[in-house]
């Protein structure tokens, strides 16, 4: 298991970056890990950093979702030049009128305190949601919203201006989340975006590119609620289809689907 603590294993020195100054932190970043999907065409990410949530799950993963998600590299796959896609498309499978991905790095890579960023290109069409966000390390013993989630980028592909960074918990979960919706400059579907949060003791900012559009600490929930993000977390990427979130797909939206995923990094601060 990769963890944030071991940051001599992935040459902490080698690999840096500049850290923007309005974070108000001088200095720079490190890369502790990194999946920059270079492997071969058409085949699968690296088992060594991810894993596989196949099916439905409970009620679409909680969100009466529509899609059956696959293992396949029909729906995950490597492109061979640097780049990971989720495919989302329209056929019958496994009793469900829709095919997509969902991945995550549970048990094989758990992170702290840091940076999570991904550069990240959305499709646009009614009733798709890409994501990229983190649950924490222990949802297997404390379930889920008491593990802490944090939704680093969501996205209703019909409005792709509004860019969805949110933060659940025990007592502001699903619906009441807490977060903000951000309006860009340009449809984030057009091309390739970083996306990132950093995450510090009782404070989280998020980042798109080069702005920070929002921060959060324990002052911003509701009054008697607990802060659930000081601990270790896991990475999910995924395309869902339709569901509580966004409206359902209809002649308008075009399938297959592409969610393309340049690279996901953690970084830590260079003392």
């Amino acid at each position: 298991m990769i963890r944030a603590y071991l940051p001599l294993l992935f040459g902490l020195t080698a690999c840096t970056q500049s850290r923007s100054t309005d974070s108000g932190i001088s200095g720079e970043w490190a890369v502790v890990w990194s999946d920059e999907f270079d492997g071969p065409a058409d085949t699968s990410p690296s088992e060594d950093h991810w894993n596989f949530d196949i099916g439905n799950g409970d009620n679409g993963w909680g969100n009466a979702q529509l899609e059956y998600d696959t293992p396949y590299t029909s729906n995950v796959t490597l492109t061979g030049d640097g780049y990971l896609n989720i495919i989302a498309r329209e056929e019958s499978y496994g009793g469900f009128d829709y095919t997509s991905g969902r991945i995550h790095t549970r048990d094989k890579v758990t992170l702290g305190y840091g940076r999570y960023e991904a550069r990240l290109k959305m499709p646009f069409g009614l009733g798709l949601w890409p994501a990229f966000w983190l649950l924490g390390s222990n949802h297997s013993e404390v379930g889920w919203p008491e593990c802490g989630e944090v939704d680093i980028m969501e996205l209703d592909g019909a409005y792709p201006l509004e860019l969805h960074g949110t933060v659940h918990g025990p007592g502001y979960s699903g619906g009441s989340g807490v977060g903000t919706v951000y309006t860009a400059n340009e449809a984030l579907t057009n091309d390739f975006h970083v996306y990132a949060v950093e995450i510090e003791p009782e404070q989280i900012s998020f980042w798109l590119d080069d702005t920070r559009y929002q921060v959060l600490t324990p002052a911003d929930l509701p009054s008697g609620t607990q802060w659930v993000f000081d601990g270790e977390f896991f990475v999910l990427l995924n395309l869902a289809i339709g569901g509580h979130f966004l409206e359902n797909p209809d002649f308008t939206t075009n399938f297959p689907a592409t969610y393309a995923i340049d690279y996901v990094r953690f970084l830590e601060p260079v003392e």
